[in-house]
């Protein structure tokens, strides 16, 4: 298992082209835009309404689809006869695992790949067949009209029964995944040495993304060319799969997602109405949208699956030091211990398929370790904030023991306890009791995520007009984080110019710049770095001509205010528009 699960947002093995970052840029001292409150570059937009997210795309002669879904957790699709479907008022196109072409395939999650009308429905959701008409509730008549024969399976809804002798099985090759394991240090040393030892069972159960802007797709062909309007954090993710699934060059589908309506880790790759709203917009000639129901979307684009964890901990009074064998990595990396196992192991069962969701594993883990955390204070006498804060690292013990240049996590924990009156809430719980209906108390607990370290690769283009307006071309989405906002920041500040003469390019295949997928809190670490680098560069170039033509340094001149202006003699200045070299 890699240390940091990052491989979903990352892009790795693929050549591709990135600005490049200088280590040499001195950080910025006091600043004029970056670190002062402004709006948002698409305020208005967002506000007014006139923002167009996918799901508000229309185009003349568009089609609806809707997808006929199983809803059984495990049947077997023996036939589907559409014959009434077809025949009803505005049905333009019906598709099927028994109409071409069932050779579509489409990475459905890490590691598995399923036929678009897979004939084993091994969850409740699973798409079956799939319909455009000429108004939604024509196409949603249509699925209705289409009969199905099933062959009902046994199935397994619970993952603490998977392994029983009688469990039905989810996959030929069984219900549980490969273990993952991590260990380093003694454990069993660790523990005869601890003075206390804990032992727990905890458990978080499923829970669903739930965007506000449900999934959606809509697309048209011009010729061989496809165009996908996406709700999406990725429209690069969104082009590769599906023109992989398609049997198509990247280069002929174009994927644009300038808006989306939440998506958190759900909306990070392509689903299977983005494969079927470009196979009935196919068939039928015409632009097609497929907006999922909030039913389906419970159903059918991933869910952050029910965890259960078994912590075993040991924890000593006499000297800063706790340790904890549980999930994943806030228990390898959150506090300080020298002796740690964990072993992960997937349960598969009838239901839809697992996708990143907020942090995948981490909240569930902190959970857990932070009420054994609690547990451990109280055994040793020891008030919860100090314990914790007696244990925080200053290495990443999961990474081999990398230096952190600064967690923050001491100085939060006893200054937000002093702000609290953490002490003194405590003391006072303490003398009234508590042994009421109604219980008072005070919590503290702490987490930490293991990818949202930013990295290459970004590709960025800056361009500087000769009135000192500026284009920003980037290809990362704005998933509602003020990515926009923050990069016009940063190249306003290296630049020199007014945040409102920027303009954005961004989240379209076909016109901007090689960015992954925003998610995993990757998307300004990694975008901010490359757009300062770009604007530097043209920054350079403009004190170069400037400096060539006012007869001085290039090191003495700045950019202000639309101007080229002396560091030493601010009475030497120069209007950008009017500088020849231009």
């Amino acid at each position: 298992m890699s240390d940091v699960p990052e491989a979903r947002y990352y892009t790795e093995g693929i050549e591709l082209p990135e600005t490049e970052v200088s280590t040499n840029l001195e950080p910025w001292g006091e600043t004029t835009v970056v670190g002062q409150p402004r709006p948002r570059v698409d305020a208005y937009e967002r506000v007014s309404g006139t923002a167009v997210y996918p799901a508000d795309v229309t185009m003349p002669g568009m089609l609806y689809g809707a997808i006929l879904r199983c809803p059984h957790p495990h049947a077997m699709v023996t036939a589907v006869d559409v014959t009434r479907a077809k025949a009803m008022p505005g049905v333009r196109a019906v598709l099927t695992a028994f109409t071409p072409p069932d050779r579509v395939t489409q990475p459905h999650a890490d590691l598995i790949r399923t036929q678009l009308f897979a004939p084993n429905c091994r969850y409740q959701g699973e798409a079956v067949a799939a319909v455009a008409a000429e108004t939604p509730y024509q196409a949603r008549d249509a699925l209705r009209a289409i009969a199905v024969q099933y062959d009902v399976q046994p199935f397994l809804v619970d993952e603490r029964r998977g392994l029983e002798p009688d469990a039905p099985k989810v996959r030929d090759e069984g219900n549980a995944g490969r273990p993952q394991r991590y260990s380093r240090g003694d454990v069993e040393r660790g523990f005869a040495e601890a003075d206390v030892v804990l032992e727990e069972n905890y458990r978080t159960e499923c829970e669903i993304h739930t965007p506000m802007e449900a999934h959606t797709c809509v697309a048209r062909w011009d010729g061989d060319r496809l165009t996908l309007w996406e709700s999406t954090q990725g429209v690069y993710n969104v082009q590769m799969q599906v023109a992989a699934a398609l049997g198509m060059p990247f280069s002929m589908v174009r994927v644009v997602g300038h808006y989306m309506g939440g998506g958190f880790g759900s909306k990070l790759q392509a689903g299977k109405y983005s494969v079927l709203s470009a196979l009935l917009a196919k068939m039928t000639a015409k632009p097609v949208k497929i907006v999922l129901s909030r039913e389906e979307t419970f159903l059918a684009v991933g869910n952050r699956p029910p965890a259960n964890m078994r912590l075993k901990a040991g924890a000593s009074g006499s000297q800063p030091a706790g340790g904890v064998s549980g999930l994943d990595f806030v228990v390898r990396d959150l506090y300080t211990c020298a002796n740690v196992q964990t072993e992960l192991q997937d349960r598969y069962i009838n239901a839809g398929p697992a996708r990143p969701f907020r942090a995948p594993g981490h909240p569930q883990c902190a959970w857990a370790l932070e009420q054994m955390m609690d547990a451990l204070a109280k055994a040793i006498d020891m008030d919860p904030v100090v314990f914790r804060a007696r244990n925080v690292p200053t290495v990443s013990q999961a990474r081999g023991g990398v230096p952190y240049t600064t967690t923050g996590l001491r100085q939060c924990l006893e200054e937000g306890a002093k702000a609290f009156g953490w002490i003194e809430a405590r003391a006072e719980i303490a003398r009234s009791g508590n042994r009421g209906t109604i219980r008072r108390g005070v919590g503290v607990a702490a987490g930490l995520w293991a990818a949202g370290g930013g990295g290459p690769p970004s590709t960025i283009t800056v361009k500087f007009f000769a009135d000192g307006s500026v284009n920003l071309n980037m290809g990362a989405s704005d998933i509602g984080t003020g990515t926009k906002t923050v990069m016009a920041m940063v190249v306003a500040e290296e630049l020199g110019v007014d945040p409102d003469r920027i303009e954005i390019e961004h989240a379209d295949t076909g016109s901007t710049q090689f960015a992954s997928a925003s998610g995993g809190s990757k998307t300004v670490p990694t975008e901010s770095p490359a757009v300062r680098a770009a604007a530097v560069d043209v920054k350079r170039q403009l004190l170069d001509i400037a400096a060539e033509e006012l007869n001085v340094a290039a090191s003495t001149l700045a950019l202000r205010d639309g101007k080229v202006v002396s560091t030493a003699d601010p009475a030497v200045a120069k209007p950008i528009g009017e500088l020849r070299g231009l």
